[in-house]
């Protein structure tokens, strides 16, 4: 379910939730009750999960359900690319939706970019906002594992690059770009659907045997063997923050949330534990280096989105306590003045929202993106907040430049907005010039 939250200077806040219309939805809506399980809810042991299988397998069979149609909840993440608004889940293609004048959420539908797209894609693709460029991927249980490929300005779909130096299915949920690369995390986590069906429990397996990787390839990469690899110990971050290529030119940099015990964290979320690392590859040596720039435990982050593949200072996160529940929000100054590449908290200003109170992914909202001139941070940050005990749910606008991430508006609404995954904001001239069907 998407959770719109329209504001204009013309008339009070409108807050519209309705569900993305999948194919899934509309199917299942359909027959009064659920048709195909989520892997990610998790099977029960054998004989009743391989009987879930089976009795799924049977209804594909009698067309009670086409999976060619997709699969999927459209429930991850929101972009805005190529003109058009999607929602977006990692196993399916994106879902085309339109915001209405009067708020309300309305789903165009699935969008394969002329045929160009198959399968499914990312929910984390990146845009570069000096280009006009998205860059994206697909991973999947059959080879090859790892497919690459981006679209111009324009939203005109260019060719896949299939990468075939994985040997075994990945669970690749995020990645970065830079000016010249992209950047890819095979962590210890993978994925095995069977095992699921047949001995219960998450499709998600950490191997302790594994050592991570990260890989680079070229940003226009014409050949998936341009890939390069850089074993990396210890490696477990789910979502990437921003990448960047150093002066020197050899060097390549990232920030990312690792998680620094993942056997945990997939045995129980409530024990994730996830800080910040600024991470340096030297492409010449093949050495990576890492340093923690934050102790606190904190995910769901985001960067300025002009700054997105470009060396970033500022980073805006939620506090875990515990994950996945965000109990503030912090902003760390990840710069080479603040924290360079010494083992220093990082962390300049912070917000607690209170006893009882938790909130949603942090998103910042650029005062003016279009001036090259605004400071980096000269924007606001913005969340849903729920009070567990009250009941109350706000929409928060905070001032990123102030220390205390002070309060400069807030939006009550008039029912809560459940704890989701991610968000997004959209300008009303973006929303006027997005396409139609």
């Amino acid at each position: 379910m998407l959770h719109a939250l329209t504001i204009s200077r013309a008339r009070p806040p409108t807050l519209c939730s309705r569900y993305v219309r999948t194919h899934k939805y509309l199917t299942e809506r359909a027959a009064g009750g659920p048709l195909i399980p989520n892997v990610f809810s998790a099977f029960n042991r054998f004989p009743a999960g391989a009987a879930r299988a089976a009795l799924t397998a049977v209804r594909i069979a009698l067309r009670q359900f086409n999976p060619a149609k997709g699969i999927g909840l459209a429930n991850t993440n929101l972009a805005f690319f190529a003109g058009r608004l999607f929602a977006l889940w990692e196993a399916d293609l994106p879902y085309a939706i339109r915001l209405t004048e009067s708020g309300d959420v309305e789903t165009i539908g699935r969008h394969d970019f002329d045929g160009k797209l198959g399968v499914s894609m990312t929910a984390h693709p990146k845009v570069d906002h000096r280009t006009g460029e998205t860059f994206a991927f697909r991973y999947g249980r059959a080879p090859p594992f790892l497919t690459y490929f981006r679209f111009d300005a324009d939203g005109g779909k260019k060719p896949d690059v299939p990468i075939s130096s994985l040997s075994r299915p990945p669970f690749l949920h995020d990645f970065a770009i830079t000016e010249k690369y992209a950047l890819f995390v095979e962590t210890q986590i993978g994925m095995d659907v069977w095992r699921s069906v047949f001995r219960g429990g998450s499709p998600l397996r950490s191997d302790p045997n594994k050592v991570s990787r990260i890989g680079v390839i070229p940003r226009y990469a014409a050949d998936g063997s341009e890939m390069r690899w850089f074993h990396v110990a210890g490696f477990n971050p789910v979502h990437v923050l921003n990448a960047w290529d150093e002066e020197d030119g050899h060097r390549v940099g990232m920030l990312v949330p690792n998680v620094t015990s993942v056997d945990r964290a997939l045995e129980r979320f409530d024990l994730t534990h996830a800080q910040v690392e600024k991470v340096r590859v030297d492409l010449d040596t093949g050495m990576v280096y890492r340093v923690p720039v934050s102790t606190r435990n904190v995910e769901f982050g985001s960067v300025n989105p002009c700054y997105v593949g470009r060396k970033n200072r500022f980073v805006y996160a939620g506090i875990g306590d515990p994950t996945p529940k965000i109990s503030g929000v912090v902003k760390l100054d990840v710069g080479d003045e603040m924290a360079g590449w010494t083992r220093r908290e990082s962390a300049v200003a912070c917000r607690m929202f209170g006893p009882g109170c938790f909130g949603g992914e942090p998103f910042f909202v650029a005062k003016d993106p279009g001036s090259s001139e605004a400071d980096e941070d000269d924007g606001y940050l913005v969340t849903y907040v729920h009070n567990e005990i009250n009941g109350e749910s706000r929409f928060l606008v905070m001032d990123t430049q102030s220390p205390e991430l002070e309060i400069v508006a807030a939006v009550r609404l008039p029912r809560r907005v459940p704890y989701g995954f991610h968000g997004l904001f959209v300008r009303e001239s973006d929303l006027r010039r997005a396409s139609g069907p």
